[in-house]
């Protein structure tokens, strides 16, 4: 079996250790991306090897009081094209149902997420929102996430579970498009991602400057607040920020500063949200915080102010 994909992106190998030092600087949550795809075999079944790892690492933060994500990340056969929805619905049911049996005993601090980024890969369509037929296939497969954990019974029948809309793209016209799946418990959150704005969060070579007092720098996060807040929020519907977080451009100041305000805009509605943290420092998206060799914090000031915003209310 190919465990190695644990160490993607450079990244060491995670310990208890990690998770501790995740907790002491003041986080309760944390999501932990898996890809399950490239250790099934050919009739889905998941190899126990990966599956007892993940389990390990689930429990050093269940066990650590933490509350835990846990979802299908990077994930190659879910593609929300029609011609493979039955395919997708084929695998989506017999991992899903293997993981939900691993985990049935765990409480609700243990969250389910079905998909991660759900898209048209590689087309004009994967980051725009999507179109009618990629929109319809994610509902569909939201639909299949939730009767196949819900089937498994034991504390999977409450369990909070995670879907997204296509991509868990946070534009108004794909969070519109979600369909809630129909869930007898009642118990699921929507999950967006959010790196906004994107010249400043996400774009290399983008800007590296943001302030507070000016409106073109607010003014995406206000947007989607408000949507969140009308869609989602005041119908009832929790919603969690499963990815967020601006990359490193030698701009703490500036970093700290939209922290500040992301994480309390988003307190204040009522929605956590996920730092997206992959450990990278130097080229391409630098989005480490903590130092995973030496289990430290690089960014002491974006960190507090994180925090901060965080309590908010």
């Amino acid at each position: 079996v190919n465990i190695t994909s644990e160490t993607s992106w450079g990244n060491p190998k995670v310990t208890q250790e990690l998770i501790l030092a995740v907790k002491e600087e003041g986080f309760n949550a944390v999501r932990i991306p898996t890809t399950w795809g490239n250790h099934m075999d050919e009739d889905n079944n998941i190899d126990a090897e990966w599956l007892a790892r993940v389990t390990e690492i689930v429990n050093y933060a269940y066990d650590a009081g933490l509350y835990v994500i846990l979802n299908m990340h990077h994930e190659s056969w879910n593609y929300p094209y029609e011609d493979n929805f039955d395919k997708a619905s084929e695998i989506m049911k017999s991992a899903w149902t293997q993981i939900a049996d691993n985990f049935s005993g765990y409480s609700e601090k243990l969250i389910f997420e079905g998909m991660n980024e759900p898209r048209w890969v590689g087309t004009d369509q994967e980051w725009s929102g999507g179109n009618d037929e990629g929109r319809d296939v994610v509902n569909r497969l939201d639909q299949v996430f939730v009767d196949t954990v819900r089937a498994t019974g034991g504390n999977n029948a409450q369990r909070f579970l995670m879907v997204c809309p296509y991509a868990a793209n946070s534009g108004e016209s794909a969070m519109s498009a979600l369909v809630l799946p129909d869930d007898p418990a009642n118990r699921l959150i929507v999950s967006v991602h959010a790196y906004i704005p994107y010249s400043f969060a996400l774009q290399v070579g983008g800007s590296d400057n943001w302030r507070s007092d000016r409106p073109g720098c607010t003014r995406d996060i206000d947007t989607l607040a408000e949507a969140l807040d009308r869609l989602f929020i005041s119908k009832g519907t929790a919603v969690i920020i499963g990815e967020c977080g601006a990359m490193n451009k030698d701009n703490e100041a500036a970093r700290a500063e939209w922290a500040e305000y992301f994480f309390s805009t988003f307190s204040r509605i009522g929605v956590p949200c996920f730092l997206w943290d992959n450990g990278s420092f130097i080229g391409g998206e630098t989005f480490g915080l903590i130092d995973r060799y030496s289990n430290t914090w690089k960014y002491p000031d974006l960190m507090a102010a994180i925090m901060k915003g965080a309590d908010e209310k």
